[in-house]
């Protein structure tokens, strides 16, 4: 017999982060996750500072945490905590950005979805039910202000550049 839904509750988490930080934000769905997300990232940018955590959805349900860098863990951890929602990842990185990382993550076998990559002040909009927390979206900055003019196409690829991203 299928159990009843319940009540449906909507809350919103703001990612508490320092406004230099990247995260990364996503779904998984086994226990070794935490550790596979480590390795690929530590084997795709050796410079990277990183710390990860994973909600365990089912057995002892509890935060799983790694990287290399013990203040990145111990937020990713809070986090986690706070979104709380059952095989959600969240990785914070200093030295390296998203771009660096992202398809290693993305090529972890346990990785169903990245919810977002961003250093953007993000707020997680989690659904709660009977069965427990998930990840509906995010919001991840702010709305356009415009569309942009030539001077501001110049400045894009003249950073892009800086960076080192384009030739």
């Amino acid at each position: 017999m299928a159990e009843r839904a319940g009540k449906l509750e909507l809350h919103t988490v703001a990612v508490d982060k320092p406004d230099d930080l990247n995260v990364i934000l996503g779904q998984a769905h086994f226990i070794k996750t935490v550790e596979d997300l480590h390795e690929a990232m530590a084997g795709a940018v050796p410079q990277l500072r990183f710390g990860i955590a994973f909600c365990e959805a089912s057995g002892p349900r509890l935060v799983r945490r790694s990287g290399n860098d013990p203040e990145l863990v111990e937020l990713a951890t809070r986090n986690a905590l706070a979104i709380g929602a059952g095989h959600s990842f969240i990785a914070f990185l200093r030295d390296g950005f998203p771009v660096n990382v992202l398809n290693q993550v993305k090529l972890v076998p346990e990785v169903c979805r990245i919810y977002c990559a961003t250093a953007n002040p993000v707020h997680v909009i989690v659904a709660e039910t009977t069965a427990g927390r998930g990840i509906l979206g995010v919001v991840d900055g702010e709305p356009p202000l415009g569309v942009e003019t030539e001077s501001d196409v110049m400045a894009r690829k003249q950073l892009l550049r800086e960076m080192g991203y384009k030739l």
